[in-house]
């Protein structure tokens, strides 16, 4: 995906620039390209961005540690602000910001990067808990025969012998 020079916006028909996804995304491992679309609209003194997209990721189950196929689909909208000095060098490093100031900004004659909002978009609906099922399980632990149960309860080094005399004690 091509950048977008944030001027241009302004030329375009209805002040929007409509993306069609269907590509791999750069850091993002999937299966699948991601298929969909990206809308960016200017606004004056800000771009509404409004965002359609799904791809499919591999997961590992954090319980049974599986692999298994998850479907990520993004169906978002953003206002980033357009601000003369978006990156301001000589602020203190250390000062209280306002919740107001909590917003995303760009400069008005820079560009917006279509493929990297989207990564962004697409790894915050990756699961944070990721289970193969509900009900998983997770791992289980299986013994083969009475024989390899034997090994395991032998104490491999004598220097453990007097704690398994006392766990026996208790049990």
């Amino acid at each position: 995906m091509d950048a977008i020079f944030i001027p241009q916006l302004t030329k375009a028909s209805e002040r929007t620039e409509e993306v069609q996804v269907d590509e791999f995304l750069p850091g993002l491992e999937t299966l699948t390209p991601v298929r969909g679309h990206i809308q960016v609209r200017h606004q004056g003194n800000y771009l509404q961005i409004a965002s359609q997209a799904e791809t499919i990721i591999t997961c590992i189950c954090h319980r049974c540690l599986k692999q298994y196929n998850h479907r990520l689909s993004v169906n978002t909208q953003e206002v980033i602000w357009l601000d003369e000095n978006p990156d301001q060098d000589d602020l203190p490093l250390e000062r209280e910001v306002p919740v107001e100031d909590l917003v995303e900004t760009l400069s008005p004659d820079g560009y917006f990067y279509p493929s990297e909002w989207l990564y962004e978009q697409m790894c915050l609906e990756i699961p944070q808990r990721q289970l193969c099922d509900r009900n998983c399980p997770g791992i289980l632990d299986t013994i083969a025969d009475d024989s390899s149960q034997e090994t395991l309860e032998k104490p491999i080094d004598s220097r453990w012998a007097s704690l398994e005399a006392l766990k026996k004690k208790l049990l």
